[in-house]
């Protein structure tokens, strides 16, 4: 993936961008694509709106998969109607969005969404009309409402493999800004200017990454250009929005690629910049346990095993979490405070970033809890833990640890036989434990030393994103 994605910065193609009137058009003897391909349902509202006078198409992510030979996970209309337009139409139809006004149509679970055709932005407030366009000062746009022609639609689209229409009656694909060329040789390519495109939009720069991973798409260099330059302007973008758009990131079956491009192209600092600090300071240890849990997470996913965002978000912050820990207790915190105290400071900062929810951040916080449970095992402990309903996500994250290069004195092995152990067999354990004179785990200062130490010099792979 990288590899490509290095090969595409120092491309020297680059094909001048007109803002072309007419599109090409693909007639059906010159693409694979079939209207019976596509959602009935979808295919329902464009010959409805087209009956009614209106211009429809196909739109988008589902008309560039098809030509992938991937299966979309949506279908989405474009059209010349207004959401109020569109509502007439359909009794089962509402319109959602204040920034981006849409329209859902809803068939049981099924949910079509349309959009009315977009023109290009006016560039100050002076030029602005009742069409309720507006930017900020760094020309990022706050409300995008400004209704045009299928034309204009096409130009301001971000990427030219986003900009195909399809009309399935006539079972043509037009084609505004060289989409299918750039499909056929596996290039991300953005339309228009890519400075002004990313200050419009900063997300775009996420798209982008998320884009080349899905697709093993190479990113045309000019699009790739000014990323690193306008990275920090992810931090103007409201948290919220950035959950989103780090689960789509993340929880799409490309993660590891994905984590690899934000990285290289210095997106990931703005994201979880605690989490970048110590690639910088502990460089090894950290890449090697958020890759091995990405490739985890991206396993599960292809086997249609759930993951959860808790576990996920556990991963990505953890790496910055021992060296506050470590600070608390030199102040002689015990170790379980410094843990919980250390994990609600890392994770209020991210908050600020990213807005992860309260059904999350509980969970993320039981999971690293757990990291400090899991050594004190005698007398009833062990038994306890095991009945605990983190202990599942907290095993996996030891053995994660374990498998980025962090020395735990056999911890995960030996939760993992006991597991597996009868009754008779648990208690042998845990007195094979207390002769050994490790059956607590106590002594936090003594464990913060041996645990610490090893952490700064862990190395190796990492392994796994629970579900549970």
């Amino acid at each position: 993936m990288l590899k490509k994605l290095f090969q595409s910065f120092r491309s020297p193609l680059r094909r001048t961008q007109h803002k072309r009137s007419t599109p090409e058009v693909l007639n059906s003897s010159q693409h694979s694509l079939q209207r019976a391909q596509f959602s009935r349902y979808a295919v329902n509202i464009v010959e409805r709106l087209q009956n009614a006078g209106y211009q429809a198409y196909l739109v988008g992510g589902c008309v560039r998969d098809m030509l992938l030979n991937i299966t979309p996970k949506d279908f989405d209309v474009a059209t010349s109607a207004t959401p109020e337009q569109v509502r007439a139409e359909f009794r089962n139809a509402r319109i959602i969005g204040r920034r981006f006004k849409l329209v859902h149509i809803h068939f049981g679970r099924e949910i079509i969404e349309v959009a009315t055709f977009r023109a290009n932005h006016p560039q100050n407030d002076e030029e602005e009309d009742t069409n309720q366009s507006s930017r900020n000062e760094s020309g990022r746009i706050l409300r995008d409402n400004v209704y045009g022609t299928l034309e204009e639609d096409a130009q301001r689209r971000d990427f030219t493999i986003n900009a195909l229409y399809y009309d399935p009656v006539s079972e043509r694909i037009l084609d505004y800004a060289n989409g299918v060329h750039d499909i056929r040789n596996n290039l991300l390519r953005l339309i228009g200017d890519p400075t002004q495109r990313y200050q419009e939009d900063p997300v775009r720069m996420l798209r982008a990454v998320r884009f080349a991973a899905k697709l093993n798409f190479g990113i045309e260099k000019h699009t790739a250009a000014p990323i690193r330059d306008l990275a920090p302007m992810l931090r103007e973008i409201p948290s919220a929005r950035l959950f989103e758009e780090v689960l789509k990131l993340f929880l799409s079956g490309y993660a590891a690629d994905t984590f690899e491009m934000l990285v290289d192209l210095q997106l990931f600092d703005p994201l979880f910049p605690a989490s970048a600090e110590a690639l910088e300071y502990n460089p090894t240890y950290t890449h090697t346990l958020i890759s091995e849990a990405l490739i985890n997470t991206d396993l599960r996913i292809k086997q249609n095993k759930p993951v959860t965002p808790a576990f996920l978000f556990a991963a990505l912050l953890w790496p910055a979490l021992p060296k506050r820990v470590m600070r608390l207790q030199d102040r002689g915190m015990p170790a379980i405070p410094a843990m919980q105290e250390a994990a609600h400071e890392l994770i209020a900062e991210q908050c600020q970033r990213i807005a992860i929810p309260k059904r999350f951040t509980m969970p993320i916080r039981e999971i690293w809890d757990m990291q400090e449970r899991l050594p004190r095992r005698s007398g009833k402990r062990a038994d306890l833990l095991l009945d605990n309903p983190r202990f599942r996500a907290g095993y996996d994250f030891l053995l994660l640890r374990e498998s980025a290069g962090e020395q735990t004195d056999g911890l995960g092995e030996w939760w993992t036989d006991y597991q597996d152990a009868n009754d008779s067999q648990r208690r042998e354990m845990i007195k094979e434990l207390g002769s050994k004179g490790e059956a607590a785990g106590d002594g936090p200062k003594k464990r913060r030393r041996s645990s610490g130490s090893k952490r700064k010099r862990s190395a190796g792979d990492a392994s796994s994103a629970s579900g549970e």
